[in-house]
């Protein structure tokens, strides 16, 4: 049994069973995978992969077992290689983060610019997604950190901390009579026509869970996952804005106006997680406080050895009082 024919199935079983997109992923070929995948199977005595015709059909259940213990088998190589590199160099690596555009954007570029004059050898590497696509790529391990507001519920296999916490402001040209409306009311905002973020990305939900609470149907007549985008369109007067409010930059965005509707949505909390058994390296730690200053590295130990839900609520309680707001 090689290392690399563990890599091949559970490359293989993350490609949807498409072995040529799993050989490419690997850098190697769609033969060479087939032929790794067959030598383990021969080797074990039993199939990993059902197959119909030539192609892979689904994973057997002796499959399913194997898939689970080879992850984390490649999870264990992967720490041993972060605990030499951290006694070789401890300011020398890489480290990779998922997230919506929102945090890339206007949430990190401080935390970054922090970061880089203490580990100029750690080379950073950026993904955006949905929060389901940030959840596949933490839970595969693809990314050190995922970063993300909504759907925690897709999390689980992630130590997830709260970061911050952030709200929205109603977006509208200059001159727009919701500049008028003292105080700013769900009512007034619901007669006109909405841009805002797509379903599930970027605390929508809580959006949608305050209109419904008073009764009322928004009139969503554009989604974005981007807050440029969702500006654009408020510019060319398409409808009235619903943003984060850390995405609104007066200097910028000439010829708008932010107003506040902190009063009329629940506040949103950004949460920043890994790989639950992830070796973390010293200069991950720094990262992690340097965007959260109250996830000191005795607080993320803490979030690691909390194994039951019990544990994990009761830190949470402790750690919501702390977090700042953007």
């Amino acid at each position: 049994m090689k290392l690399n024919q563990l890599r091949y199935i559970c490359e293989v079983a993350r490609r949807g069973l498409n072995v040529s997109a799993a050989a490419e992923a690997l850098y190697t070929s769609q033969p060479g995978v087939s032929k790794q995948i067959r030598m383990l199977e021969d080797e074990l005595g039993v199939q990993i992969f059902a197959r119909s015709g030539k192609h892979l059909s689904h994973v057997t259940p002796a499959g399913e077992e194997i898939l689970q213990v080879a992850t984390r088998v490649l999870e264990e190589v992967r720490n041993i290689s972060s605990i030499a590199q951290e006694h070789v160099d401890e300011s020398r690596g890489s480290l990779s983060i998922a997230t919506t555009h929102t945090q890339a954007r206007h949430a990190l570029p401080p935390v970054v610019n922090a970061f880089r004059p203490r580990y100029p050898n750690v080379s950073l590497h950026m993904h955006q997604g949905t929060p389901m696509q940030i959840a596949e790529m933490a839970a595969r391990g693809t990314v050190d950190f995922a970063i993300a507001t909504e759907a925690i519920e897709l999390f689980e296999d992630l130590v997830m901390m709260p970061c911050y916490a952030w709200n929205r402001s109603i977006i509208v040209p200059e001159g727009h009579p919701l500049c008028d409306e003292d105080p700013l009311t769900l009512e007034a905002v619901s007669r006109y026509p909405l841009v805002t973020y797509v379903f599930g990305f970027t605390g929508r939900s809580k959006l949608d869970q305050a209109f419904a609470t008073k009764d009322l149907e928004p009139d969503v007549v554009f989604t974005a996952t981007d807050s440029e985008v969702i500006k654009t369109y408020v510019g060319l007067g398409l409808g009235v804005g619903i943003m984060a409010s850390m995405a609104f930059n007066p200097e910028r965005d000439k010829g708008l106006v932010a107003l506040d509707a902190s009063a009329l949505f629940e506040p949103s909390v950004t949460n920043i997680g890994f790989r639950r058994g992830t070796y973390l390296r010293s200069y991950m730690y720094d990262f992690i406080e340097t965007f959260a200053p109250h996830l000191t590295r005795e607080v993320v130990d803490q979030a690691i050895a909390a194994r039951s839900k019990e544990d994990r609520d009761a830190l949470l309680a402790e750690l919501m009082p702390h977090l700042g707001a953007r």
